[in-house]
């Protein structure tokens, strides 16, 4: 960053300054919020009014509160994984979950119309959906809103669970939800299904565990079915787009291995667990891309 002065002029060192201080707006949007000053604020705080459908507000609270593994940088860097107790936040019943399961909704809540017509796209009359780390259960609950005949599992912690059976209630879909609580690498998956769903899950994990997974995926899935996994993906460079590429950090701070992977990582991965046709489709409503392989006929 210059100085407008023109040619020659020294560097500005406003950004050196900037980054350090950073945690201060962060913190004092956090304290905002405790304090319900944008309820106040109203209709110009349409992201962070808890009266606006379009609030954010829970969003903002739960990315603040996982900003201590990066406390720990450096040391995270030099091991390659992060140094948080246990795995971090792939932890068995880590109960981070419940809460991202609770204040995450408004975030994916835009994604999940675009991702259900990928999905479902024709696919007609009685779908079955396995929905895995299915969190505030969205993904699946609005795949049984766009097919009134599709039936949905919803795989999670059995905490986790209870937010997604809650938000099933509420969309009038409960009739077809059905709670199948445990470890995704552990519970039998049943079937077959029309569809799996694996939304931002797959980053976690390091790319043996992500290949094993898909064959148990693969091998739940009917002749023709979908696994259709929902993922920041960052162009091959791995430095673009920004939020996509930057989510490799994230990984990095919070999992023992995860990382943010390119499409022909993934399609190395699903090629790998007898997957074909693999696809990428762009979600237009956030910085989301579908990855959808098929099991073969």
């Amino acid at each position: 960053m210059r100085a407008a002065a023109g040619p020659g002029a020294m560097p500005s060192p406003a950004l050196i300054f900037d980054l350090p201080l950073a945690h201060q707006r962060s913190s004092a949007l956090c304290a905002a919020i405790e304090l319900d000053v944008f309820r106040a604020v109203g209709q110009g705080a349409a992201f962070l009014d808890p009266g606006s459908p379009a609030c954010i507000a829970s969003i903002s609270t739960f990315l603040a509160g996982m900003q201590e593994p990066f406390h720990h940088l450096a040391a995270i860097v030099r091991s390659g994984r992060t140094t948080s107790p246990g795995d971090g936040t792939v932890e068995a019943e880590n109960s981070v979950w419940v809460e991202f399961a609770h204040s995450m909704a408004p975030m994916m809540a835009p994604m999940t119309a675009p991702l259900g017509a990928i999905v479902l796209a024709g696919l007609s009359g009685p779908v079955q959906v396995l929905d895995i780390a299915a969190g505030h259960g969205l993904f699946g609950i609005e795949l049984a809103k766009q097919n009134a005949e599709a039936r949905i599992v919803a795989q999670d912690w059995a905490p986790v669970l209870e937010v997604a059976e809650g938000n099933a209630e509420r969309a009038g879909v409960s009739d077809r939800f059905r709670k199948l609580p445990g470890s995704a690498f552990d519970v039998a998956f049943g079937g077959p299904y029309d569809v799996v769903l694996l939304t931002n899950f797959l980053h976690h994990y390091d790319r043996p565990t992500c290949v094993g997974l898909l064959r148990k995926v693969h091998g739940s899935l009917k002749p023709g079915g979908r696994a259709a996994a929902l993922e920041f993906v960052p162009n091959e460079d791995r430095v673009s787009p920004p939020m996509a590429a930057g989510f490799a950090l994230t990984m990095l701070a919070t999992t023992p291995a995860g990382d943010a992977y390119t499409f022909r990582a993934y399609e190395g991965m699903y090629l790998e667990a007898g997957f074909v046709r693999i696809t990428s489709h762009p979600v237009p409503a956030g910085p989301h891309t579908v990855v959808m392989g098929e099991r073969p006929e």
